[in-house]
C-alpha cells in the first residue's frame, strides 16, 4: 500500500511538474526574447540571449511614457475595483436584507446581464457615450467597469451574506446602530473573504484589459499600460525586442503585487472557496 501511494505521489508529482513548465513557458519566451536584438529573435526566438541587453527595455520604457501609463494603469484599476466592492456589497445586502418583488426582480436582471457578451454591446456603448461627451476619459472608464463588473460581484456577495445571521445585525440595532452603521461596523468586515476573491478577479481583469480602454481612451496621455505595449505594433512592422520588453514591465507590477500580498490573497481565497 505504502509503495502505491508513492507511486501515485510520483506520477502527481511529475504530472503537476509538467503543467508548470507548460504555464510559465510563455512568460519565459518573453522574458528571453526581450533581451534580444531584432535579428537574434528572428533567428531562433527560443535560444539564450548571447548578451543581456537592456537596450531595449530602455527604449520600452521611454516610447511607453511608462510612468504615465502605469498611473493611469493604477488609477483606473485602484477606482474601479473600490467602487465594485463598495457599492456592489451594499446592493446586495438590500437584495438580500429587503424581501421586496423589486430587489428579486434586479437581482434575477443583473445575474442574466452576465449572459451578455461585451462584444455584442461594445459598439451600441462607443455610439451612445460618444454622442454625450463621455468618451477620451479615464473617470468614463471607469464608470464603464463599474457597470460591467457589479453584476458577478452582485451575485458573489448575495450568496455569503446570506450566511451571515441575522441575530448579529439585530444585536448592532439593538445597541442603537442604525442600517448603515451595522452594515459598515458588522456585515461588511465579515465579507473579507468574498471581497478578496472579487478584487483579485477585478483587479486581474482591469489592469490587463485591453478592448474597453482601446475604444474609450483615444489621446495618448490616457493610455493605460496595454494600450502602451501596443504602440510597438505596427500595421507593416513588429518592434520585437522592445515589444517585448513592454510585455515584461507591464508585467512586473502583478508579479510584485502579488509576492507582496500572496498570503492575503491564499487566504482570502480558501476562505471565500469554503463558505
Amino acid at each position: 500500500m505504502e509503495k502505491k501511494n508513492r507511486l501515485l505521489g510520483g506520477i502527481k508529482f511529475f504530472a503537476l511538474s509538467i503543467f508548470l513548465v507548460l504555464y510559465i513557458f510563455p512568460f519565459f519566451i518573453v522574458l528571453i526574447n526581450s533581451f534580444k536584438e531584432r535579428k537574434e529573435i528572428l533567428e531562433n526566438p527560443l535560444k539564450l540571449p548571447s548578451v543581456l541587453n537592456l537596450s531595449n527595455y530602455i527604449d520600452a520604457f521611454t516610447k511607453m511614457n511608462y510612468l504615465h501609463a502605469f498611473l493611469n494603469s493604477l488609477i483606473i484599476t485602484a477606482f474601479s475595483v473600490f467602487l465594485i466592492t463598495l457599492l456592489s456589497s451594499m446592493t446586495a445586502y438590500i437584495f438580500v436584507r429587503k424581501k421586496w418583488k423589486f430587489n428579486q426582480f434586479m437581482f434575477f436582471f443583473m445575474v442574466a446581464s452576465m449572459i451578455i457578451p461585451f462584444q455584442g454591446i461594445m459598439i451600441p456603448l462607443v455610439k451612445i457615450y460618444g454622442s454625450i461627451g463621455m468618451m477620451n476619459s479615464k473617470w468614463a472608464l471607469i464608470y464603464m467597469y463599474v457597470g460591467f463588473g457589479a453584476s458577478l460581484a452582485v451575485f458573489m456577495y448575495h450568496g455569503f451574506i446570506k450566511s451571515i445571521p441575522l441575530e448579529l445585525e439585530e444585536a448592532a440595532t439593538i445597541d442603537g446602530c442604525s442600517q448603515l452603521q451595522t452594515f459598515f461596523k458588522i456585515v461588511f468586515p465579515l465579507l473579507k473573504p468574498v471581497t478578496t476573491t472579487i478584487a483579485i478577479l477585478d483587479i486581474l481583469w482591469i489592469w490587463n484589459d485591453f478592448l474597453l480602454p482601446y475604444l474609450v481612451l483615444m489621446a495618448p496621455e490616457q493610455r493605460t499600460l496595454p494600450l502602451s505595449v501596443f504602440y510597438f505594433y505596427g500595421t507593416y512592422t513588429i518592434e520585437y525586442g522592445p515589444a517585448m520588453a513592454a510585455l515584461m514591465l507591464a508585467t512586473i507590477p502583478v508579479i510584485i503585487a502579488y509576492l507582496l500580498m500572496q498570503k492575503q490573497i491564499i487566504e482570502g481565497v480558501l476562505k471565500g472557496s469554503i463558505k
